[in-house]
């Protein structure tokens, strides 16, 4: 734990609940992408991970057991899942436009396959669906619910970055445009969007702790207020660190609040 951070949740000493495992092929992805389900009915919030973490990684980080009290009481389900950062944006030997197509189709995936899956997990079509992540994962948590307000009602955008040119090498297209939130948030005037949106409830999470770099949040922050879009910018100030134990921290307020 990082000095002078003094967190409750990390004294949760419950054991980790029984863990679903769940993969299948994506043709959008051609590979086998894996998804751990946490808890057996509870609202879904959909977990992405940090740039080169898998489904296991939130419970290998203990967002699992912090989130456990709430898991147990039936608040929430966990759906946490896998990534393709390391063949998309960080994958410096893969021309930029592959790059920028495979987050397209990874976005595809998620909508198309993860967000039918959560509906037959809970068999609730169409539930409200809460995504969150932290450092990278708070870019997808984000841009999953800008590109798709009539699923996902709430996000946890927790240390994130909501710029990805400098994985672009330069070049920019389509694809790019439109999963580069900064972009196409600036421009989105679209009336079904806008109206969607203003049901959600949108957290951009930052601070001033260890490591942590507010100025994406910030920027993230003004482009939504130059569309009016209603969201929250949570400056956690010392408590804002980028570091597994803030997130815990504010994962464990976040969830106690809101569910």
């Amino acid at each position: 734990m990082t000095p002078g951070l003094s967190l409750t949740v990390g004294q949760v000493s419950s054991p980790v609940m029984h863990r679903d495992h769940h993969s299948w092929y994506s043709h959008r992805l051609s590979r086998d992408m894996g998804v751990n389900v946490y808890g057996h009915y509870g609202m879904p919030i959909l977990a992405f991970p940090t740039s080169m973490g898998d489904e296991h990684e939130q419970e290998g980080q203990g967002m699992v057991r912090t989130l456990g009290p709430y898991l147990e009481q039936g608040r929430i389900r966990f759906f946490s899942i896998n990534g393709v950062q390391s063949d998309s944006f960080s994958n410096k030997g893969a021309h930029p436009f592959h790059r920028s197509w495979l987050q397209a189709q990874y976005d595809d995936y998620v909508a198309s396959e993860v967000f039918p899956f959560i509906d037959s997990q809970c068999q609730t079509p169409g539930i409200p669906i809460t995504t969150y992540g932290a450092s990278l994962g708070a870019y997808h948590a984000a841009n999953t619910l800008f590109k798709h307000p009539d699923r996902v009602k709430r996000c946890y955008a927790l240390s994130g970055i909501y710029d990805m040119r400098d994985s672009m090498d330069g070049m920019y297209d389509d694809n790019f445009y439109f999963n580069n939130p900064v972009d196409y948030m600036a421009n989105q005037n679209d009336p079904w969007f806008l109206h969607q949106l203003a049901s959600c409830d949108i957290h951009l999470a930052t601070g001033c702790g260890p490591w942590e770099n507010s100025g994406p949040t910030y920027q993230m922050s003004a482009v939504l207020a130059s569309r009016g879009i209603a969201h929250h910018l949570d400056d956690w100030g010392p408590k804002g660190g980028h570091e597994w134990p803030y997130w815990h921290h504010q994962m464990w307020e976040y969830v106690g609040a809101h569910f």
